[in-house]
C-alpha cells in the first residue's frame, strides 16, 4: 500500500489519510467501489480532479462513473498500463440537472491483485452562476436573473442554468446541428461515421457520452480517417458575409492518438475567388475525454464554404458534435452557379514541416523525404540531422516565431485562453514589446480550465547538456503565472516557472532540461486575467534548445570538481519525480560554503510543486583519471524531518553505495569524502549520483564545493562506523566485522555501541574464541592512509572489555615496520573506557589496530572483541575546485595498530573499540600512573587464577582508579573535570594515556 497522502504541504509526510482497498485475496474477479454523498447541479465547466495510486501496476480496471437517474455515465475507464506513485485524473461531468453520484471503482481478479488508494477529490468550477439584480453593460440577463456574456449566448451549452440563452426566441435564426436525427445541411465524404451510440471496451477511445444530451444515448460524427485521406465535412454554400461576421460554433473530440488533427478551411467560391483552402484553426493531439468547444469567426468578400477536416492515428478518434451557425451566416437560396468545391484538402503531415518538404511517392506515410533519404518518424526532431539541409531538424522547438510554423509549437488550450502568434502591433499587454511575432496569451472559446496550453512535437531524447534559452515577459496579480512543463509519457515535470511578474518588460532565462532516454514534449502554461488592470499579459519569444544531442560534449561536461558560483559544471538534476535540486543564490541565513555570498545548489522539500519522495543530483559521465580517485564535498543537512543524503557511483548498469548521512547535522556546513575505486586501465565511463530522500517537509538539503583528484582519500578523521566501515580492513582472516548488536551475525557484542548509545548503533566485532583465533594468532584492523601530519595529533578511541576476560590491547604506529606506542590492560567493566596516544606523522601514515589477549577464562559474552567510532581533529585537505594533487608527500605508510592475540588459556571475554578521533595541535593528557591503570611498551603478563580471585580484583582496582579520577582528571580533559562521553552523562570509563617515544615519532 502507498504510505503517504499524496499533499501534505505543511504536515508529516507519514500522517496524512487516503482512501483504499487492500490486495485482493480471491479467485473470483470483485470490483470495489467508492460511491460519492448525493450531489445536486453540476455546471456545463464542472471537472473531477483526484489521484490515485495502483499498487505495483497489479490492477484489471479502474473506472470512474456518474450516476444520474437511470443512467450511468463513464467519465473515465482504463485497463493501464499504471505509472508508479500516485497518478493525477481529471475529468469533466458536463451540465447535470437535478441529482448524481459520482463513484470509482477498482477491479481485481486472480491475476491482478493489486491495492488501490484515492486522496484529495476536488470538483472544480460546478456551481452555477448566482442571480443578479442588474448585469455589467453588454451582458444578456437569463430568465433566472443570472448574467451571462453575449458570447454565451446559442453556443449549445446551459451557461444560464434554466436553458433561457438557449431558447427558440434568442435563438431561433440560428442554424443549429446535433446529429440526433441526421447531418442537418452538411454533407460528408467518406470518412465521418453519423455514431448512434457510444464507445465501449471494443472502442476504448470513442467518445461515451455526446455533448448535446450529455448522455450515452445521444448521436455525434466521428471519424477514424488515417494521415493522408482525411475525412471532409462541408457546409452549405454562404453569401458573401459583407461586414458583418459568419461564426461557427463547434465542439471537437480528439483522443487515443498524438497524429489526431481537426482542421477548418475556408473555400471561398466564384470565378475571381482563390482556388485554394485557407486554414483558419487546427487542432493537433490528445484533448482527453472531454467535447471542447471552439468558435470561428469568418469574413469574406466571396461566397463560401466551411470544410472541417478530421484524421488521425492508429487506435485514435476524431469527433464533432453540436456545429451552430450565427444568424449571419445566409446560405445561397438560388441554384448555385458557383464552379464545382475543389478536392477535399491535403491534410498536414503528423509531424509539423516546413511548407517546402513534400513526402515523395517512395516515401512511407508519415516519413520526410530529404535528398535520397526517407526520415521515419522516430527520428524526426531527435536533435540529431539526418538530412544535409536539417529539414528533419526543423519546426522542433527552436523559433523566433516570425514563421507561420512557429517552430511546431501548437496551442493546446481548451479554456478561456490560447496561445497565439502575434506581432509586436497587436500585443496589448507588454510595454516593451520586441519587434516581429512573438507567442502571446490572447482570448479563447473554450468552456473547460483557466490556464493556456502550447506544446512542440516529441522531441528527443536529449544529452545531458541540453538547454532551452528564452525571453520572456509576464505581467499579471495576482494569481496569474508561466511555467514550462516536461510531458513525457503522461507524466508531467515542472522544469522551470518566472518567479514574478516582469511589469511587461522582456526578461531572457535558461532552462537545463539533461539527460533524457524517451522522447518529450514541452509545453509553456500561461494563466492571466485579461480583464484585470494594468493590461495582463504574458509572452515568449526567441526560444533555443542547446546542445541537445546525446552525442554533443563539451568541455563543461567534464567538470565534476564544481563550486557552482558559474552554473552547475557537468552536474544536471535528475527527473524521475518533481522534487528537484536547484541552483541557488545565497539569501539570509541560505549561504553558500565558497564565499558566503555565492551559489549552491539546494533541495527544498517545502516546494509546494515538488510530490515525490526523492531527488538525484547527477554528473556526466566520467572517464577514470587514475585507479583510485578522491571525491570530495561540502553538504548541509538542518530540520527535523530532512531524511537522507546519500551518494552513489553507477558503472556499466550496477550502482555502488559510497556515503550517506541521515537526520539533522545542525544548521552548519559539514565536508565528506568518498574514495572512487576503478579497474587498472579500464575506461569504463562512470556516473555519480547525490540523492536526497525525503522524510517529511521541515528542513532544507544542500550541496557545495565539490572536488575530485588522483589517489585515495586520506582516512576520515572521525569514524562511528555507523555508515560503513570508513575504510578500515581486516587483516588475517578477516574476522573483524561491522554489526550492531540488535542486526548482529551472532548473539554477543557490547549490548550497545558508544556513538548512540542503542543496540541499533554500530561498532567493530571479532570473534576471539579458540574456533576462530587460534592461540598465538591475530586478528588486526587496520585503517586507510591519513594525511600527513603538520603537527601532533591526540590519537583517541574508546574499547570495551568483558567483566571476566582481562587482557591487552595493544596500539602500534607503523612505519616501515610496526613500533608499539601503547599497550593497554583491558580492565572488566560493563562499560566503554577512553584510550588515547600522542602520534605525530610527517608522511601519509595508517592505522593498524591489532588486539592482544592474554591468558583468560569465562567471559559474559561468548568470543568477541568491538571496535566503533573513530575519528581525527586533525581535519582534512580544504575543497578543492580543480581535479589536482594537493600534497607530494612520499606515501610512507604509518599505522596505529590494535592487535589480538590468543595465550595458553580460550580467550572468550570481548574487547571492543570506539570512537577513535585525531585532535590536532595539541598532545594527550597523561595523568600520574596508578594501581591497575599502567601504560606499558609490553604486553601485561597473563593473568593466573580463579575467575573469582579476579573479579575482586578488578573490582578493588576500579574503586582505587575511580578515586584516583576524581583527584587527577584524566586524558584527553582537563585536569580537574570530570570525565564524561560527549553527549552523554551516563557513560562510566576509564582513561589511559601515553606519549610517544621519541625515537618513534621522529623519523628516522
Amino acid at each position: 500500500m502507498p504510505l503517504p497522502s499524496h499533499l501534505l504541504p505543511a504536515l508529516v509526510l507519514f500522517l496524512g489519510w487516503y482512501m483504499a482497498v487492500g490486495t485482493h485475496r480471491g479467485k473470483e474477479a470483485s470490483t470495489a467501489a467508492l460511491r460519492s454523498p448525493t450531489l445536486r447541479e453540476a455546471a456545463s465547466s464542472c471537472k473531477l480532479r483526484l489521484w490515485y495510486h495502483a499498487a505495483s501496476g497489479d490492477v484489471a480496471e479502474l473506472r470512474v462513473e456518474l450516476i444520474h437517474g437511470a443512467e450511468t455515465l463513464t467519465l473515465w475507464q482504463s485497463t493501464g498500463p499504471w505509472g508508479p506513485g500516485w497518478q493525477e485524473l481529471a475529468v469533466t461531468t458536463g451540465r447535470i440537472r437535478g441529482d448524481f453520484r459520482v463513484t470509482f471503482s477498482a477491479t481485481r481478479n486472480a491475476t491482478h491483485r493489486g491495492a488501490v488508494a484515492l486522496d484529495d477529490l476536488e470538483f472544480w468550477d460546478c456551481g452555477l452562476p448566482t442571480p443578479q439584480a442588474n448585469c455589467p453593460l453588454g451582458h444578456h440577463h437569463c430568465q433566472n436573473k443570472v448574467c451571462v456574456e453575449p458570447q454565451q449566448l446559442c453556443d449549445g451549452e446551459d451557461n444560464c442554468g434554466d436553458l433561457s440563452d438557449e431558447n427558440p426566441l434568442t435563438c431561433g435564426r440560428h442554424i443549429a446541428t446535433d446529429f440526433e436525427t441526421g447531418l442537418g445541411p452538411w454533407n460528408r465524404s467518406e470518412g465521418w461515421s453519423w455514431n448512434h451510440r457510444a464507445g465501449g471496451p471494443e472502442r476504448p477511445s470513442w467518445p461515451r457520452r455526446d455533448h448535446s444530451r450529455n448522455s450515452a444515448q445521444g448521436s455525434f460524427l466521428v471519424s477514424v480517417a488515417e494521415p493522408g485521406t482525411p475525412a471532409i465535412l462541408s457546409s452549405p454554400e454562404f453569401q458573401a458575409s459583407g461586414t458583418s461576421n459568419c461564426s461557427l460554433v463547434f465542439y471537437q473530440y480528439l483522443r487515443g492518438s498524438e497524429a489526431g488533427c481537426l482542421q477548418l478551411f475556408l473555400q471561398t467560391l466564384g470565378p475571381s475567388a482563390p482556388r485554394a483552402p485557407v486554414l483558419l484553426r487546427r487542432r493537433r493531439g490528445e484533448l482527453g475525454t472531454a467535447w471542447v468547444r471552439d468558435r470561428v469567426d469568418i469574413q469574406s468578400a466571396h461566397p463560401f464554404q466551411i470544410l472541417l477536416a478530421g484524421q488521425t492515428g492508429p487506435g485514435g478518434v476524431v469527433g464533432l458534435d453540436d456545429l451552430i451557425l450565427s444568424d449571419h451566416c445566409r446560405p445561397v437560396s438560388e441554384v448555385s452557379t458557383l464552379q464545382p468545391l475543389p478536392p477535399g484538402p491535403r491534410a498536414p503531415a503528423p509531424q509539423p514541416l516546413p511548407p517546402s518538404s513534400r513526402l515523395q511517392d517512395s516515401c512511407k506515410q508519415g516519413h520526410l523525404a530529404c535528398g535520397d533519404l526517407c526520415v521515419p518518424p522516430e527520428q524526426l526532431c531527435d536533435f540529431e540531422e539526418q538530412c544535409a539541409g536539417g529539414e528533419d531538424e526543423q519546426a522542433c522547438g527552436t523559433t523566433d516565431f516570425e514563421s507561420p510554423e512557429a517552430g511546431g509549437w501548437e496551442d493546446a488550450s481548451v479554456g478561456r485562453l490560447q496561445w497565439r502568434r502575434v506581432s509586436a502591433q497587436e500585443s496589448q499587454g507588454s510595454s516593451a514589446a520586441a519587434a516581429g511575432h512573438f507567442l502571446s496569451l490572447q482570448r479563447a472559446w473554450g468552456q473547460l480550465g483557466a490556464e493556456a496550453r502550447v506544446l512542440t512535437p516529441l522531441l528527443g531524447p536529449s544529452g545531458p547538456s541540453c538547454e532551452l534559452h528564452l525571453a520572456y515577459y509576464l505581467q499579471s496579480q495576482p494569481r496569474g503565472f508561466l511555467a514550462l512543463v516536461v510531458v513525457d509519457s503522461g507524466s508531467r515535470e515542472l522544469a522551470w516557472q518566472a518567479l514574478s511578474s516582469s511589469a511587461g518588460i522582456w526578461k531572457v532565462d535558461k532552462v537545463l532540461l539533461g539527460a533524457r532516454r524517451r522522447p518529450f514534449r514541452l509545453e509553456f502554461v500561461g494563466l492571466v486575467d485579461l480583464d484585470g488592470p494594468d493590461q495582463q499579459g504574458a509572452g515568449v519569444d526567441n526560444v533555443t534548445l542547446r546542445d541537445c544531442s546525446p552525442t554533443v560534449t563539451t568541455e563543461r561536461d567534464r567538470e565534476v570538481s564544481c563550486n557552482f558560483e558559474r552554473d552547475t559544471c557537468s552536474w544536471y538534476p535528475g527527473h524521475l519525480s518533481d522534487t528537484h535540486w536547484r541552483w541557488v543564490e545565497s539569501r539570509g541565513p541560505d549561504h553558500d560554503h565558497t564565499t558566503g555570498q555565492g551559489h549552491f545548489v539546494l533541495l527544498d522539500p517545502t516546494d509546494p510543486l515538488a510530490w515525490g519522495h526523492s531527488a538525484h543530483l547527477l554528473s556526466r559521465p566520467q572517464v577514470p583519471a587514475a585507479p583510485m580517485e578522491c571525491l570530495s564535498f561540502w553538504y548541509h543537512l538542518h530540520g527535523p524531518q530532512i531524511g537522507t543524503l546519500r551518494l552513489a557511483m553507477r558503472r556499466e548498469g550496477e550502482e555502488t553505495h559510497l556515503w550517506s548521512r541521515s537526520g539533522t547535522q545542525g544548521n552548519r556546513w559539514h565536508e565528506a569524502w568518498a574514495t572512487l575505486s576503478h579497474q587498472p586501465g579500464s575506461h569504463a565511463q562512470y556516473q555519480l549520483l547525490f540523492e536526497g530522500l525525503r522524510d517529511g517537509y521541515h528542513g532544507t538539503m544542500a550541496l557545495d564545493d565539490v572536488a575530485v583528484r588522483p589517489g585515495p582519500c586520506w582516512a576520515p578523521n572521525y569514524c562511528s562506523f555507523e555508515d560503513s566501515d570508513c575504510g578500515f580492513s581486516p587483516g588475517g582472516q578477516g574476522l573483524w566485522r561491522r554489526q550492531a548488536n540488535a542486526s548482529g551475525h551472532a548473539a554477543w557484542g557490547p549490548p550497545t555501541d558508544h556513538t548512540t548509545e542503542t543496540a541499533q548503533g554500530h561498532y567493530m566485532v571479532v570473534d576471539t574464541s579458540p574456533d576462530a583465533l587460534p592461540r598465538g594468532q591475530t586478528a588486526s584492523l587496520t585503517s586507510k592512509e591519513h594525511r600527513p601530519l603538520a603537527q601532533p595529533a591526540c590519537l583517541t578511541f574508546w574499547y570495551h572489555g568483558s567483566l571476566r576476560s582481562p587482557g591487552t590491547l595493544r596500539v602500534y604506529l607503523e612505519e616501515r615496520g610496526k613500533h608499539q606506542v601503547l599497550s593497554l590492560s583491558a580492565h572488566g567493566g560493563l562499560a566503554w573506557r577512553l584510550g588515547s596516544v600522542d602520534v605525530q606523522a610527517e608522511r601519509a601514515w595508517r592505522v593498524p589496530v591489532i588486539l592482544s589477549l592474554a591468558c583468560v577464562a569465562g567471559a559474559t559474552w561468548p568470543g568477541p572483541a568491538w571496535a566503533d567510532t573513530a575519528g581525527t581533529g586533525a581535519g582534512e585537505p580544504p575543497p578543492l575546485v580543480t581535479p589536482s594533487p594537493l600534497w607530494t608527500t612520499p606515501w610512507a605508510q604509518r599505522q596505529i595498530v590494535f592487535e589480538a592475540t590468543l595465550g595458553g588459556q580460550p580467550a572468550l571475554g570481548p574487547i571492543a573499540l570506539d570512537d577513535v578521533e585525531y585532535l590536532a595541535g595539541q598532545h594527550c593528557q597523561q595523568p600520574a600512573p596508578s594501581p591497575g591503570n599502567t601504560a606499558a611498551p609490553g604486553s601485561l603478563p597473563a593473568v593466573v587464577g580463579s575467575a573469582l580471585l579476579l573479579l575482586m580484583l578488578l573490582v578493588l582496582l576500579g574503586l582505587g582508579g575511580r578515586r584516583w579520577l576524581q583527584k587527577r582528571g584524566s586524558c584527553p580533559f582537563q585536569s580537574n573535570t570530570e570525565v564524561t562521553a560527549p553527549g552523554f552523562d551516563n557513560i562510566l570509563f576509564n582513561a589511559d594515556g601515553v606519549t610517544l617515544p621519541a625515537s618513534v615519532t621522529s623519523d628516522p
